[in-house]
């Protein structure tokens, strides 16, 4: 299985920002390896677990009769003895990192015994992202891939050990080498492989330690030619510094995970020396693939419409067994890096040509973190995506953490936002919960959707049903307008993809090489790619919700009680004037929706509802100079980032109906399939128009005006450059705090100065932050960019930094197009004086005796 390694390791090669935490093998939320500390050289410490917590990894090198032994990622030289008069410890260059969507590469140069012969070796680490593949997806498996380039031998140590299995190191693991025969089908694309497996002596399905998973088998894989050896890891270390070679060995005393520390390891040389030197050095390369797979089965018990139930991993409908996967999953490795490219190079283009390089890096930092909070299980005719709320409280399925990040998933694959919906749906549907508004989520901990008979929740009501309704409405929209992007419908070359025999036919909704067919229609969620058609089946099935829900709004969205927002962190507070918003725009969905589905009677109803409320909020939640939005509506010399207002541009609201209706140019339909930016008309059936606002009855031949006026967008754009801090836009006045998901839910929305503003203001953030963890969203945009007294990490939410490629592909195309009025800046136009718009707003309040002293 010869690949184009080099080719792959190029792939990340321009990265701009210099994170802190980068991610190594992120698939899961047990599967999640990264490298802290990335702006220093990775050997200074140990890989980590999401939660900051180490975990077993090394990698080593060694030239052979260069008495040199260079420590590449870990910290394996501890293990090792300074000055033993076998070999040095000898630190290479580091190249420093470069990644991609789905890539993280780490590049060093080692001198050897000759200055005039050094080898270059990369470490690529690929989590690929596959939207074309869903199995793919939900393989809880990455790769390692150690690229030499040089003209002398070199040698590569790898291990890992039992942390990966377990959170607590007091528990026995135990351990096997699996080396299994060539299936007689082989052929060229299939390597024969050998798997360490180790475990929990006793496991504890679905339950955590510290975050860390209880059950579950590592299976670390490698070529059957390598060396390998299972031993304490500072005796297998000092054996290889001393040989260069391990031999073949496995300890079989099964023990607790620092207990003699247990490694499993394994050693491949690469033999680059030529023949003949007499021409000099002639720089070869090769290269090794390794795999990392945490196979568990049941993956999460979920209180479905039958009942509560142990749920399966989606990969368990294709494969027999996770021998059968692992070996699958590591000759499927070409494939898998080709559907990874293809996504990583679209979306670094997509994101360049929204924001700028820095977007770029910013968007694919994010990917793999947000599918790093997802486990995939169901069947292939009904995919079902569950997801842990990670760092905040492990929640199950949080409608309000699934919100911020469904941006990433209408950019990436629209289907898989329905399959993150959808165990909300089937739940609620079955009368399991009692209350009239939508659950928070599925249970208080992931990996148990247990639910919540008592209906005691957290309590977000208006969050949780605006969310629900502005979301179903976005993916009906994505159906009825065919949105998906180019990647989405790309498949490797059928001559480098391996064919799947699975036990069940499943032909109806997969190919034999694994790859989603466009089209095809879920037997259950009626969840299909494209058409109206489509997306007014799927909104029919859950419609008593939708409309139960926009009941509950039309009664408590305009004028909240004191509840709490997605930001529970800020605490409770009544008359929200951006909750309030999201709640007024669910209404305005819920029309749509009653539109969608034939209730033109109903739709009518919400519409005016709607227009009715959106007035009235503009009276109570903008201060009376009309300079910025309120933090609440009573509270007078207070400010608010409205990052609600997002969904009404999202969801079309902002696009005139007459313009959002009517046809692009072949030209530029043509144009923006080049560009992979979607197909936007052209879909099965003739889509009513969507868009538009204002009271009374709908007139096609007129055009509407948006649903919030032109002079909100620009109010609140420049208001945000007003009070824009080093870091980024504090989320309110309360404190110099901020979420980056909101941000760029925020930003998208603004004009083009504003938005560049925020872009390199969070661009800074990225570049200069002391957090220590993968990608927090809560920072203090001054002082040192640190987390303010609140941890968060490593969350899904940072899907809300794909909100500006998700708005372009919205309403064909025309909700950026609507937006553009902001971009043009009139001559000698002031800026916004805050401190002035901030005391007028409280001066008026008192002089009108609505609060007490300045």
């Amino acid at each position: 299985m010869k690949f184009d390694f080099l080719v792959l390791a190029a792939v990340a090669s321009a990265s701009t920002l210099t994170p802190n935490v980068l991610p190594l093998f992120v698939r899961n939320p047990y599967l999640s390896t990264w490298l802290g500390n990335a702006r220093k050289a990775p050997w200074e410490d140990w890989p980590m677990f999401w939660t900051g917590s180490h975990l077993g990894f090394s990698v080593m090198a060694s030239i052979p009769n260069s008495g040199k032994i260079y420590p590449l990622i870990g910290r394996p030289h501890d293990s090792l003895h300074h000055g033993h008069k076998l070999y040095n410890i000898t630190f290479p260059e580091y190249l420093g990192p470069t990644f991609d969507a789905s890539t993280t590469n780490l590049t060093y140069i080692l001198h050897g015994s000759s200055p005039d012969e050094p080898v270059k070796i990369t470490l690529s680490f690929l989590s690929p992202i596959t939207p074309s593949s869903t199995l793919r997806q939900s393989i809880p498996a990455a790769y390692l891939t150690v690229i030499a380039e040089g003209c002398s031998n070199v040698t590569i140590y790898t291990d890992a050990n039992g942390e990966w299995v377990s959170g607590n190191r007091a528990n026995e693991i135990k351990w096997d080498l699996h080396e299994p025969k060539a299936p007689e089908e082989s052929s060229e694309r299939t390597t024969p492989i050998k798997t360490w497996k180790w475990s929990r002596q006793t496991e504890q399905h679905l339950t955590e330690y510290y975050d860390h998973a209880e059950w579950g088998t590592l299976h670390f894989t490698g070529p059957a030619d390598a060396q390998h050896e299972a031993g304490t890891s500072g005796l297998l270390r000092q054996h290889f510094a001393e040989k260069g070679y391990l031999r073949n060995q496995i300890d079989r005393d099964f023990r607790r995970i620092m207990q003699e520390e247990p490694v499993f390891a394994f050693a491949k040389t690469f033999k680059l020396a030529g023949v003949s030197k007499k021409k000099g050095c002639s720089k070869t390369e090769d290269s090794v693939v390794f795999s990392f797979a945490l196979i568990q089965d049941p993956v999460v018990q979920f209180a479905c419409a039958r009942g509560l139930t142990l749920m399966k991993p989606l990969w368990a409908s294709h494969f027999a067994s996770p021998d059968e996967l692992v070996r699958y999953h590591y000759n499927d490795f070409k494939t898998a890096a080709w559907l990874a490219r293809n996504y990583s190079d679209s979306l670094a283009r997509d994101a360049f040509e929204s924001g700028s390089e820095s977007y770029q890096d910013i968007a694919a930092l994010s990917a793999r973190q947000v599918l790093g909070a997802t486990q995939f299980s169901g069947t292939p005719d009904d995919p079902i995506i569950f997801l842990k709320e990670i760092s905040s409280n492990g929640n199950f399925q949080t409608v309000d953490v699934i919100f911020p990040a469904f941006p990433f998933f209408l950019y990436t694959n629209p289907k898989w936002l329905g399959y993150l919906l959808e165990p909300l749906l089937e739940h609620q549907l079955s009368g399991q919960y009692p209350n009239d508004y939508s659950m928070h989520d599925l249970g208080a901990h992931f990996p148990n959707a247990t639910g919540h008979r008592d209906g005691n929740d957290e309590y977000m009501p208006v969050e949780e049903c605006g969310n629900m309704l502005i979301m179903g409405l976005a993916l009906a929209n994505a159906f009825r307008y065919d949105t998906e992007p180019a990647f989405v419908q790309a498949a490797a070359p059928h001559a480098v993809a391996n064919a799947i025999s699975s036990a069940k036919d499943w032909s109806r909704s997969v190919d034999k090489y694994g790859f989603d067919l466009r089209g095809h229609r879920d037997r259950k969620t009626d969840l299909q790619t494209t058409g109206s058609k489509a997306a007014e089946k799927w909104l029919t099935r859950s419609y008593s919700l939708w409309k139960q829900w926009t009941g509950y709004l039309v009664r408590e969205s305009l004028i909240p009680h004191n509840q709490l927002c997605t930001d529970d962190f800020a605490g409770w507070l009544a008359n929200q004037t951006n909750l309030a918003l999201k709640g007024i725009i669910g209404i305005k969905a819920m029309s749509e929706i009653a539109d969608i589905v034939g209730r033109e009677d109903e739709a009518k109803h919400y519409k005016k509802i709607a227009a009715t409320y959106i007035d009235k909020w503009q009276e109570y939640g903008i201060s009376r100079d009309q300079t910025h939005a309120k933090l609440a509506y009573t509270w007078y010399g207070s400010w608010t980032t409205i990052y609600n207002l997002y969904a009404d541009s999202l969801l079309c609201f902002h696009v005139p109906s007459s313009s959002s209706s009517s046809s692009s140019t072949k030209e530029h339909q043509d144009e923006r399939r080049k560009r992979g930016l979607g197909r936007w008309f052209g879909t099965a059936g003739d889509p009513k128009s969507i868009g538009g606002g204002g009271d009374g009855d709908h007139d096609s031949s007129d055009t509407e005006k948006p649903f919030i006026p032109d002079k909100v967008y620009q109010m609140q754009s420049d208001w945000y450059s007003a009070v824009l801090q080093k870091y980024g836009l504090p989320l309110d006045s309360r404190h110099l705090y901020t979420k980056s998901d909101w941000e760029f839910f925020a930003a998208a929305v603004t004009g083009k100065k504003t938005r560049m503003e925020m872009l390199e203001a969070i661009s800074l953030w990225v570049n200069e932050t002391v957090t220590d963890r993968p990608l927090t969203d809560l920072y203090d945009t001054e002082g040192n960019g640190g987390y303010p007294g609140i941890y968060f990490m490593a969350r899904p939410v940072v899907g809300g930094h794909f909100a500006f490629l998700a708005l372009e592909r919205a309403c064909g195309g025309k909700a950026v197009e609507a937006l553009r009025f902001m971009d043009e800046e009139p001559a000698g136009k002031k800026a916004v004086d805050v401190d002035e718009a901030l005391k007028a707003d409280m001066l008026e309040a008192k002089q009108k005796g609505w609060v007490g002293d300045l």
